[in-house]
């Protein structure tokens, strides 16, 4: 299930849309409607955005009234933040290997036949 949550959060941040909504998220909680304004697109096309990045657990989102407060979701950027680290530490474990291999004397080096 862990994988599916990785790849839904991927998935929602595909799109360059959602990624700059989660930048300005990034600096401040923002209504639905100041998210909006930065966009030429329409409001329900902002709302649908909104609502993939809570989907993907990566914001969450207060009703105060009339408006809806979005903000970044902590728990969605640690479990993201844990799946990159992972694969971090496969790779970097790889690339240790393959260097060390690198490093290696060729077979028949130092030959002087």
């Amino acid at each position: 299930m862990a994988k599916l949550w990785a790849m839904d959060r991927f998935a929602a941040l595909a799109d360059p849309t959602r990624r700059s909504i989660v930048e300005m998220l990034g600096e401040r909680p923002l209504s639905a409607g100041e998210v909006g304004a930065a966009f030429s697109a329409s409001a329900p096309a902002i709302s649908q955005h909104l609502k993939v990045l809570r989907e993907a657990g990566l914001v969450t989102v207060e009703v105060r009234g009339q408006q809806r407060i979005y903000r970044l979701d902590p728990a969605g950027l640690e479990a993201f933040d844990a799946w990159l680290s992972k694969v971090r530490r496969f790779w970097g474990h790889h690339l240790d290997i393959l260097e060390q291999e690198l490093a290696k004397p060729e077979q028949g080096e130092g030959d002087t036949r």
